[in-house]
């Protein structure tokens, strides 16, 4: 074939051939990484391709089993995205979900219309009959589950019987057995449909056919080998952050090809309050590995100078980590491989498959074309939490496994505007404030990042009967399972409340303090 409508980078081919796959179709839906996160929970290894594959492609693929995601359009308007109609011929085994179930529904003679009457959030469920493969007798006859949707499945697919119905939507799941061809109208992967996952486990373990393999354990296993394959008797180093990827990721390599790894810790000055010296004082007290302890903040501050766009700040904060590698790999024989912890949503919003570029992640994107390191990257297939249990399971520490994600470009990209030491002097002391009453009040498990940023106005305030023109802090509090999607954290009051007063009593030139409530989508986590 070609003309490739995968990308690479987000398929590996060596999992694929050592674990059942279920390939996760991208509509555009917000959802469609909590499928496949959801679908590796039930220990099926999953990847997210874009719906321009082919059937063709699919075959090539050999996966146990398709998941159509949802996504933001209806069916029926022009340029809705669509699938390769020969997909549902291929005898692999198809599950739609809200969008992708109206999209089989209508490619395989069914009907899909606007009846006026949407549903959007908690709906009555009415299973028929047995429930077929995916509502099988053990559960409820009558259940939750969550909806979101305007158009409705008036008419499965032809050959396909209906499961299921609520009070709107007379098709509100089917199944076509002997063609492999299932759907629901509702989101199974979503935590507002209590069993949403068993129906998921229906459809992978008996539609499919799958083995749940996909363990902690045998990710290890499988990257141990792909580590020592790649590496063979050379060198390695490692771009040391302090935070939770780049650490499983340098234990990772360490288990593989033990004193073959040097990790290399760069100080950037852009780090939190006291976190570099925190970071090496951790490992050379916890882990054998080599460690080399690069102060280079003059470096960054001076080749972010004048720079105020993000992308451009991103890029140049990553081309500079790789520069400042092969600067502290002069002393090391044969380094030629560079451990990241580049993570499958890095490489998803930094535009891998059908997705847009939503960043640069300076460890994806924000990578120099003239690089001299061949990339170690063996978290590259994995998603945040799956990380936190792989650490888990390597033996790291709590206050590793559990430190809040920072991101790759640290501080740069929570200060709006231009990087200079006095802001960032700044942002350290308010963001430490931030991070301790989280702490006294008992949220850092709870919370997944709490932060501040510095943006780049100032305003107008009274401070000892004084006028002032200082900056404001804005605090960033989220909640989130894999940061793909996240939610603003509902802190209490009182809370709010102490870090605001401390900030602007703590902080020289801060006058103003507020809190974003935006969640991921439509912003992102970070400001920049």
């Amino acid at each position: 074939m070609s003309e490739k409508h995968v990308n690479p980078d987000l398929v590996n081919p060596e999992l694929e051939s050592q674990f059942d796959t279920v390939l996760v179709v991208d509509f555009g839906a917000q959802y469609a990484q909590l499928i496949a996160r959801r679908v590796r929970e039930a220990h099926v290894y999953s990847e997210i391709v874009p719906h321009t594959i082919t059937a063709a492609e699919i075959v090539e693929h050999s996966p146990a089993g398709v998941i159509f995601s949802g996504g933001p359009k209806s069916v029926h308007v022009p340029n809705a995205p669509l699938i390769d109609p020969e997909v549902y011929d291929t005898g692999v085994p198809v599950l739609g979900i809200c969008y992708g179930a109206q999209l089989m529904s209508l490619q395989r003679g069914g009907e899909v219309a606007n009846t006026g009457r949407g549903e959007y959030g908690k709906t009555d469920l009415a299973v028929l009959g047995d429930g077929g493969v995916l509502l099988r007798s053990d559960q409820p006859r009558f259940q939750s589950v969550w909806m979101s949707h305007f158009d409705s499945i008036t008419k499965p697919p032809e050959g396909a019987r209906v499961l299921a119905t609520t009070p709107d939507v007379p098709a509100a799941a089917f199944e076509d057995h002997g063609r492999k061809l299932y759907g629901v109208q509702f989101h199974p992967e979503v935590a507002h449909t209590p069993y949403g996952q068993e129906i998921l486990k229906h459809f992978l373990y008996d539609a499919c056919g799958c083995r749940p393999t996909w363990t902690m354990t045998s990710i290890i296993e499988e990257q141990v080998h792909a580590v020592r394959e790649q590496v063979g008797s050379g060198r390695a180093i490692c771009g040391l952050s302090g935070g939770v990827d780049s650490a499983v990721a340098a234990a990772l390599v360490h288990k593989a090809i033990g004193p073959q790894l040097t990790c290399v810790f760069v100080d950037t000055g852009l780090m939190r309050s006291g976190e570099g010296e925190q970071v090496v004082e951790t490992f050379r007290r916890n882990f054998g590995i080599e460690l080399l302890h690069v102060r280079a903040a003059d470096r960054f501050f001076d080749r972010l100078e004048g720079i105020v766009d993000p992308e451009e700040k991103r890029k140049a904060i990553g081309e500079l980590f790789i520069r400042v590698f092969e600067d502290s790999s002069g002393g090391i024989d044969d380094a030629r491989f560079l451990v990241q912890g580049t993570l499958y949503p890095d490489v998803i919003e930094s535009g891998g498959g059908a997705a847009d570029t939503i960043k640069s992640h300076h460890n994806v994107g924000g990578l120099p074309e003239d690089i001299e390191f061949e990339l170690v990257e063996p978290l590259r297939w994995l998603f945040k939490d799956e990380v936190r249990r792989v650490g888990e399971e390597l033996g790291l520490p709590e206050e590793i496994v559990w430190r809040q994600p920072f991101p790759g470009p640290g501080l740069g990209v929570r200060i709006i505007g231009e990087v200079t030491p006095e802001k960032v002097a700044t942002l350290q002391h308010a963001d430490a404030i931030v991070r301790e009453e989280i702490k006294k009040a008992g949220l850092e498990r709870e919370i997944w990042q709490a932060f501040a940023v510095l943006p780049d106005i100032r305003s107008v305030g009274v401070m000892g009967d004084e006028r002032t023109y200082a900056h404001p802090i804005i605090i960033r509090a989220v909640t989130s399972e894999d940061a793909m999607t996240a939610d603003w954290a509902r802190l209490p009051y009182d809370l709010l409340e102490r870090m605001s007063s401390r900030i602007i009593n703590e902080v020289a030139g801060v006058n103003r303090v507020a809190y974003d409530i935006t969640s991921k989508p439509p912003g992102t986590i970070e400001w920049e």
